[in-house]
């Protein structure tokens, strides 16, 4: 492994079916209200909410509610949270769903008290949360899978007016203090939500695995991760309540982007850039957007990271290299990716997710270059991944 880097997670994991029980445990170490934030309402349709709400009551909180929150949540939804946080003297902010709500929490959790506009300083200069700004503790009771937010310090906001959807990694003092895994409230999710959630998990561990030529013991932690994503994936979209492959597919989303696999790595995030501009553009759920781009963008890119697509190949799809050149192991590999892609249902181009041609410069306009990866992309290059992903 090359060069140095500190490793540090302060996010304590409850997992399983009985951990919604440590909540109990959890709340007595924060003040009296505690900011309930949610989406659409499918958590009052299944009944976690009520769960939740009767712990917090049994534990005599004070509820502030904060539902509504979108699948790419906005910075108008932004200022709303934190303004709803600052005026209660908010505690605890505690987020019951999937990465938007998790995202959501934590970027409340640094602007209710930030000085500053949050959107332009954490997301157009990008600066980092002052030394004296007040940070709420945010929790997270997930419902869904594949952003690993709830054990990591990004938080994706999405500004409709300006056309950008810009994700802020912050450091520890942002990461949840505390987050729970019970892979049963994640059996209601939509199937289209599902696959989504799964491929944004092999997206995460792709990011960080198309980077560097080393030796790296990141890189067999990644492909053991991928292998059991794939083989999970593939029961649970034809049994969605096979308790062993949900559960295997919530504890590998968590540690595809916690920050462990990313260390001693450059790491690449061009997809993300990529399904990010698309996200901005049409709201599409953000799975769907990494899907519609990467092959293109992962083609477009092999030829300088041939002898890592070649090892993709075989260590992660079972790709037999005899008689065959690198560069055919390597599209085998890619091909063999598209398959399973197709075989979990998610969205293949960006035309369904609703991209028009007329679009098409818009989307170059809003896609920020990452310099992480096998090659540093050129606006002209960009619009080419985008017209191929039609």
């Amino acid at each position: 492994m090359l060069g140095n880097f500190v490793f540090s997670n302060p996010t304590k994991l409850y997992f399983g079916e009985d951990s919604l029980n440590y909540l109990n445990e959890e709340l007595p170490r924060y003040g009296k209200t505690v900011q309930l934030v949610y989406g659409g309402g499918s958590i009052k349709k299944n009944g976690i909410y009520d769960k939740v709400v009767d712990i917090l009551k049994a534990n005599g909180k004070v509820i502030v509610e904060d539902g509504g929150v979108m699948p790419n949540p906005t910075v108008e939804k932004l200022y709303e949270g934190a303004k709803l946080a600052k005026e209660a003297n908010v505690d605890l902010i505690l987020a019951v769903g999937g990465g938007s709500c998790c995202d959501y929490a934590k970027a409340v959790s640094i602007s209710a008290h930030c000085k500053e506009d949050p959107w332009e300083k954490y997301y157009l200069k990008f600066e980092d949360v002052d030394a004296d700004t007040k940070i709420i503790p945010v929790g997270c009771v997930l419902t869904m899978v594949g952003t690993g937010s709830e054990m990591n310090g990004g938080a994706v906001i999405t500004n409709p007016k300006s056309k950008l959807k810009i994700g802020h990694v912050f450091g520890d003092r942002v990461f949840p203090k505390f987050a729970i895994l019970n892979p049963t409230f994640t059996y209601s999710l939509p199937k289209y939500q599902m696959a989504a959630g799964f491929y944004d998990i092999l997206n995460h561990i792709t990011e960080q695995y198309f980077s560097g030529e080393d030796d790296n013991t990141s890189d067999y932690i990644m492909e053991g991760l991928m292998r059991s994503l794939i083989h999970s994936s593939k029961i649970a979209v034809c049994d969605p309540e096979n308790y062993e492959a949900r559960s295997n597919i919530m504890w590998t989303a968590t540690w595809a982007l916690n920050t462990l696999v990313a260390m001693g790595k450059e790491t690449d995030w061009m997809v993300h850039m990529l399904g990010q501009a698309v996200g901005a553009h049409t709201d599409a759920t953000h799975g769907m957007t990494l899907s519609a781009v990467s092959l293109p963008y992962y083609r477009h890119i092999m030829p300088y990271g041939l002898a890592k697509f070649k090892r993709f190949a075989e260590n992660v799809w079972n790709v037999d290299p005899k008689g065959k050149s690198e560069e055919e192991i390597a599209e085998e590999g890619l091909a063999a990716m598209e398959a399973w892609m197709k075989e979990i249902g998610v969205a293949m181009n960006i035309r369904e997710l609703g991209v028009t041609e007329e679009m098409l410069d818009g989307l170059v306009s809003s896609t920020l270059i990452m310099e992480g990866g096998y090659k540093v992309l050129k606006k002209d290059e960009i619009l080419e991944i985008f017209q191929e992903s039609m």
